[in-house]
């Protein structure tokens, strides 16, 4: 019953903003650290983005990669938790996951989403 669901995903040229969104149902969804992952075929998950179970809370955490690109950041009386993404470069090109996990540090993951493709590509 628990379920995450993305979306937001599709193509962008290089340089250009998008947006993805996480659905969240079937569980305490405030209780939970939030967090969006991206992965490659033939390469291994990384971490993107990593939000507190606080929906008033500062304490955030992103890859160097994307700090000062991207933003995370979620609405608990919404269950949804949101990424938004600038200045988007091929590099960035991969299926986008959300996952919800219960301790900030650490990068334990319990429940996962399908995922969205997101192409950069002029």
């Amino acid at each position: 019953q628990v379920q995450l669901v993305e979306s937001g995903g599709g193509l962008v040229q290089p340089g250009g903003s998008l947006r993805l969104s996480c659905a969240a149902s079937g569980f305490t969804f405030g209780h939970y650290v939030m967090s969006w992952w991206r992965q490659v075929s033939g390469k291994e998950r990384e971490l993107v983005a990593k939000i507190a179970r606080s929906g008033g809370s500062v304490m955030t955490d992103y890859g160097d990669f994307v700090k000062g690109r991207f933003i995370i950041s979620r609405d608990n009386a919404k269950n949804m938790v949101y990424l938004q993404m600038n200045n988007l470069k091929p590099e960035d090109t991969a299926v986008y996951t959300c996952g919800a996990g219960s301790v900030f540090y650490g990068d334990s993951v319990d429940y996962w989403g399908q995922g969205t493709q997101v192409t950069v590509s002029s």
